[in-house]
């Protein structure tokens, strides 16, 4: 039984109330900070930890805390009210034998509260030899509450960092603000909940660093190392995701502790010897650690100089950055991919694999099936095993730039990255070159022939006039052509000046008739991402499409090499230019914002319903809205858009196409795209247009979510107004705000057939029905939110005492 030391002052209380024994009434015994060397504090059995009040350094304030009674240097390894000092000596700590639960009060108010799991009949506080303060029923033994499921700046042997989602609990650390202060500084360590789990640490809402995922021996970051002193214990479940350590020697004395001051995790031993803690390990390790350091597809070897490379294949994005040690910029292809490319996979062996929020998990797979995942999608870049023990298994890919690679020596495992079979490099005999020689020269003698016809073509056709048949559809288009001269002249020969703004496509030009009418020019550029088939399909889809919340195409031009379309032109530009301006968002009351999210739904309903044609947009954003001078919206930019006749309302593509952030995950993963993927699409810009902020790239210190993810929170914790973007106001209506939340979510749910349709979503906001309750969200970035059997329930648990201390990271 623990050992609790009774002060002289109160002394003649019976020693049953500090045994915490079950009574029907709340139970206190007091701790008087004011003499905490002989003051009351409660001792683990073998005295290894202490309960009691402390000061740290030139405070004025105290704390209940635990430190190392073993020792003799004060460490505190945990903080009950670290935000809350008290100041003088009547504080009282509580039990509540009713609600199980604790309460430390000051003058009768309460400082600090315990979060009971569950009731008990016979609640009894007891310290643990572990350093762990838990809160149980002394018959059974079951647990109401630890101090090891709130961990501060420490976390001890056998303390477990993560989340448990039986009961919600996350489990993270942060440093002090300094040594005088207790309460959570800016660094912190988690365990971010993805597709593909790994622990990362924050500055603030920087991302500081990442430890890798786990591979099935350590996280990928970590090097092997040859004399172990820990062992590591991992967990990847429906129920929990954490990880652990336990020393190898259990007679030392160690511990992990977040340091403010510089901005780093320490793992730290106690000599017994020199009466000090000596430095283990630290994370980061080196300037290699720091997190996005090299930019995408870019990858940091300590070893090297410069530390930054560009993966093979690549070149730097801005070499005159690249020049100056600037890397932000990144790394792209020597040669943009295609999905008609042949590609196939290079190897990169021995790394710390990419950033992995955009990452897709399946463990059942096996090396051959993951590739063959991969080849099959061609938005996924890379792939490689989640699990390195022997042969390999398991199949992670990832969808979008490859962000943090780092050369991990004596560590790390192989990535492989999709390149153009061109640029693979293979071993091939003297008659297979001699042969590639002969077929490249016949091929390039026949290209110089073709190119010599399309050039004598193209003369012809620029010469006969504006290219009126867009090969062979002006039957189809029924819309004016303007000629190259009537455009260039309206554009002041497309003068930066009047250049409106820049995407993947090329640039957008103002321009104005010579009958005054304004325009907007979208001029596809030679190296646009939407090629000729995409502005086809623009052309005659949109000429098709008559709605005041679409975007009016007044003609095209399509001369030489020239291809453009001309827009009614919008004074207001696009949605994201307001609402996620801190300055312009403020121009836009519940009013306007609800105006634009009706609009669009009508626009979007339009297109699925009762247009000529059945129409999936397939890449709708805040920046496909444009605001015309009322502010009333109009969906624009349908080069991705896809077609269906009849009744059919789904397809599949090999080409994803669109925005990562705003894709459902079942067309982000396998294209698998439906009027429902709209939907999804409706429910993340539904709530950027509440809330004011991105979905990708939102963050909150202290938290792994997006904007989904952030959203759902608040909605099942009752606090759904906290969403809303504080710019707005108190001007707005709340019924109206909080149905449009209901909806979003009903939207984002992550089974297509259980999202609405958008006649639906139209009735929903325009009326005062009951809604039904939403199901959990199928955002993307959040783990098992792909497929059902990402993770098939499967129990992931792994032990291993092949790693080093320095492998523990996480927030």
């Amino acid at each position: 039984m623990a050992d609790i030391r009774i002060p002289p002052l109160i002394s003649l209380i019976p020693t049953t109330l500090f045994l915490l024994s079950s009574l029907a009434m709340a139970v206190d015994f007091l701790i008087p900070p004011q003499n905490l060397t002989n003051g009351a504090t409660l001792v683990s059995e073998k005295s290894i930890f202490e309960l009691g009040f402390f000061r740290p350094g030139n405070s004025t304030g105290f704390y209940l805390g635990i430190w190392y009674k073993i020792i003799p240097t004060h460490t505190i390894v945990w903080v009950a009210n670290r935000e809350s000092p008290i100041n003088d000596s009547s504080a009282v700590l509580k039990i509540n034998s009713t609600a199980s639960s604790l309460a430390l009060t000051q003058n009768g108010v309460v400082v600090w509260s315990s979060k009971p799991l569950r009731a008990v009949e016979n609640p009894k506080l007891q310290l643990l030899d572990n350093g762990n303060l838990v809160l149980k029923d002394a018959d059974s033994g079951e647990i109401s509450w630890q101090s090891f499921d709130y961990p501060t700046d420490t976390l001890l042997p056998g303390m477990k960092l993560g989340w448990d989602f039986r009961t919600g609990i996350h489990r993270w650390l942060s440093s002090w603000r300094n040594s005088n202060d207790p309460s959570p500084g800016n660094f912190t360590l988690e365990m971010m909940k993805t597709a593909y789990p790994e622990p990362v640490m924050w500055n603030g809402s920087k991302e500081f660093m990442r430890s890798g995922p786990w591979n099935g021996l350590q996280f990928s970051a970590k090097p092997t190392s040859a004399l172990p002193i820990l062992v590591y214990h991992y967990e990847n479940s429906k129920n929990e995701l954490s990880y652990s350590y336990n020393l190898i020697n259990s007679s030392l004395i160690g511990r992990m502790v977040m340091n403010e001051t510089k901005s780093r995790r320490e793992v730290l031993l106690w000599s017994e010897s020199e009466k000090n803690w000596k430095l283990y390990a630290t994370m980061p390790r080196d300037y290699c650690d720091t997190y996005g350091l090299c930019g995408a597809f870019g990858s940091c070897d300590i070893e090297e100089t410069p530390a930054c490379q560009c993966l093979k294949g690549f070149r730097p994005r801005v070499q005159e950055k690249w020049n100056l040690m600037d890397y932000t910029e990144g790394c792209v292809r020597n040669r943009p991919l295609n999905c008609s490319d042949e590609t196939g996979f290079a190897i990169f062996p021995g790394l710390k694999l990419p950033d992995t929020k955009l990452s897709w998990v399946n463990e059942s797979m096996s090396l051959t099936e993951c590739r063959e995942k991969c080849m099959r999608n061609c938005s996924c870049v890379a792939f490689a095993n989640t699990d390195i023990r022997g042969s390999g298994s398991g199949c992670a890919i990832w969808i979008g730039e490859l962000i943090d690679i780092k050369v991990v020596h004596r560590g790390g495992q192989d990535l492989y990255v999709r390149m153009l079979a061109s640029e693979l490099e293979t071993k091939k005999t003297s008659s297979v070159v001699v042969g590639v020689i002969i077929g490249a020269a016949v091929l390039a003698i026949a290209g110089l022939v073709l190119v010599g016809f399309y050039l004598i073509r193209s003369r012809r056709r620029s010469l006969e006039g504006t290219g009126k048949d867009l090969e062979g559809q002006d039957e189809d288009l029924e819309l004016p052509l303007f000629d190259l001269t009537t455009i260039s002249s309206a554009t002041d020969n497309f003068s930066n000046s009047n250049k409106l703004g820049e995407g993947g496509f090329g640039a957008v030009f103002r321009g104005r008739l010579v009958d005054g009418q304004e325009i907007a020019v979208k001029r596809l550029s030679s190296y646009s991402r939407q090629g000729t088939e995409e502005f086809k399909n623009e052309v005659i889809l949109i000429a098709k499409l008559q709605h005041r919340n679409l975007v009016k195409l007044l003609g095209c031009c399509i001369q030489g090499e020239e291809k453009m379309l001309i827009y009614e032109y919008m004074p207001n530009k696009s949605l994201d230019s307001f609402i996620f301006d801190s300055g312009r968002k403020k121009l836009l009351d519940w009013k306007k914002r609800f105006n634009i999210i009706c609009g669009v739904a009508r626009g979007i309903l339009y297109l699925h319903q009762d247009s000529r044609l059945r129409i999936i947009h397939r890449d709708l954003k805040a920046s496909n809205v444009l605001l015309d001078i009322d502010m009333n919206p109009k969906i624009s930019d349908f080069g991705m858009a896809r077609t269906f006749g009849g009744d059919q309302t789904e397809g599949n593509t090999r080409r994803v196409v669109g925005t990562y952030g705003y894709m459902a995950p079942e067309y982000a993963i396998d294209g698998q795209f439906s009027i429902k993927s709209d939907v999804f699409s409706f429910g993340i810009l539904l709530l950027e247009i509440i809330s004011g902020e991105k979905n990708r790239g939102f963050f909150r210190p202290n938290s792994t979510l997006n904007l989904i993810g952030h959203a759902w929170n608040l909605w099942n914790e009752g606090k759904p107004l906290e969403l809303i973007d504080a710019s707005i106001g108190e001007s707005y209506a709340l019924s109206e705000v909080l149905r449009c939340i209901h909806v979003s979510l009903l939207c984002l749910q992550q089974h297509p057939e259980a999202r609405p349709t958008m006649s639906n979503v139209v009735l929903m906001l325009s009326s005062e029905s009951t809604l039904a309750q939403p199901k959990q969200p199928g955002f993307y970035m959040e783990r098992d939110s792909l497929e059902p059997d990402s993770h098939s329930g499967k129990n992931e648990s792994s032990t291993t005492n092949e790693l080093t201390i320095t492998l523990l990271d996480a927030r």
